[in-house]
């Protein structure tokens, strides 16, 4: 049984070092990576897909763990959009906490249970690592070997690559965030896993905005925050 908030932190940990936008030659440092840091499948994958998903986030906010990094990041942008601050204006105020325990985007109140919705980012940033489209069937059996040859747990190698064979459920995805809250959770995370560069990936994150329901002015807070957050 995999671990989904384990999963999460590793999408949520550094790149792995070395690692550029080509798939080629990587196989070698995948394996090695993969040894030194047995949880972080999520960089691993990210190095494969050749995306910006295993970002480095600021220290104080790895410190909180990858639900809880999400969470106070989205929470943070909420906060700032309905006291009517402009996007950015609050972003550089001391370190990011975890959201407080009596709102919904503590990750103990989740309704589906704190695992199921780890798993549903996790998901969520594996869609948005997808969305220039530039994985075909060969790519994905490349990835699919070296993540073999990474020695990876099989549980978490079976499920990444299940994950890259499966078509983008997008329904599902908004179905999986229950709450206004966990919308913009959703969001923050896909946000996280890339740096919107190509058409497709810009187009993949407002289509996900509009989906989730959630009002432009909301959107540029979390893009102000995330951007004051994480480092290529």
């Amino acid at each position: 049984m995999i671990d989904p908030k384990k999963l999460l932190e590793g999408f949520l940990g550094s790149r792995m070092p070395g690692a550029g936008s080509s798939l080629g030659g990587q196989a070698e440092r995948v394996t090695q990576f993969a040894k030194d840091n047995p949880v972080a499948a999520g960089a691993i994958v990210a190095a494969l897909l050749g995306t910006g998903t295993g970002r480095k986030l600021a220290k104080n906010a790895l410190k909180l763990g990858g639900m809880a990094a999400i969470a106070g990041l989205a929470y943070k942008a909420y906060q700032d959009y309905q006291s009517g601050r402009k996007p950015g204006e609050g972003a550089k105020e001391g370190n990011l906490l975890p959201p407080p325990q009596d709102t919904g985007f503590h990750p103990a109140v989740a309704p589906q249970g704190e695992d199921q919705f780890a798993l549903a980012l996790v998901r969520a940033m594996i869609a948005a690592a997808r969305a220039d489209g530039h994985i075909d069937e060969t790519e994905r059996r490349k990835i699919a070997d070296r993540l073999h040859a990474s020695g990876i747990d099989a549980e978490v190698e079976s499920f990444l690559v299940e994950e890259l064979e499966r078509p983008v459920d997008v329904d599902a995805l908004i179905a999986s965030a229950q709450t206004e809250e966990q919308r913009v959770e959703l969001y923050t995370a896909s946000r996280l896993a890339i740096e919107p560069k190509t058409r497709a990936e810009r187009g993949y994150l407002d289509m996900l905005a509009g989906r989730l329901n959630l009002p432009d002015a909301l959107i540029d807070h979390v893009e102000a925050t995330v951007a004051e957050t994480v480092s290529v």
